[in-house]
């Protein structure tokens, strides 16, 4: 007889974080997800000693996600400011985003999601600041423009107002070209 199939560890963090979009931390229920699954809860106990274990290291797998992964993504794949910011912008799904606003969500009731989440921020702000380095010697125009994307990122998806005659995306195409394809200019040349 062969030896039962288990529900892989990596099946009960992706349901998790579905759940977390969906509903914040407290749609994270062992049997909710079990049923989602189709297994039983039992099957979670392979996996984890207990809920809390399992949002654990359901952040740990977003902020691999959200961090590391696209990092390390956005260098493999090389290119130009303009490109590399287009492929982040590609890589950030609305399902992404809606686990993004439910773990700031939670974060304003959890100091320790809160702490996490600030981590993770700063690193993104990092690779940002880093790739607009790229173009701008100024530190405080590289700031911004990494405030600008970042914003632009997340807040894109939630915002309802309309464009006129141009598509929500004609609107994200322009603001990236701001963002990035617009390197300040260069000083004047002097004659020797």
């Amino acid at each position: 007889m062969a030896p039962p199939v288990r529900t892989p560890r990596s099946e009960w963090i992706k349901q998790g974080l579905r759940a977390l979009g969906a509903g914040g931390p407290d749609a994270v229920r062992i049997e909710s997800l079990a049923a989602g699954l189709g297994v039983t809860r039992g099957g979670f106990y392979w996996h984890f000693e207990d809920r809390q274990a399992l949002l654990a290291e359901m952040l740990d797998t977003w902020e691999r996600a959200t961090t590391e992964d696209v990092a390390e993504r956005l260098v493999s794949e090389g290119g130009d400011l303009t490109a590399t910011i287009r492929r982040l912008f590609a890589l950030t799904s609305p399902g992404v985003v809606q686990t993004d606003l439910a773990i700031r969500d939670w974060a304003r009731r959890d100091q320790a999601v809160a702490e996490r989440l600030r981590r993770i921020d700063n690193q993104r702000m990092g690779h940002l600041r880093a790739l607009f380095g790229m173009v701008c010697p100024d530190p405080g125009e590289a700031e911004a423009r990494s405030l600008l994307a970042f914003s632009l990122l997340i807040g894109s998806h939630y915002i309802a107002a309309e464009h006129g005659a141009l598509s929500r995306a004609d609107i994200v195409e322009l603001a990236l070209r701001q963002l990035g394809a617009q390197a300040p200019p260069a000083a004047p040349a002097t004659e020797p």
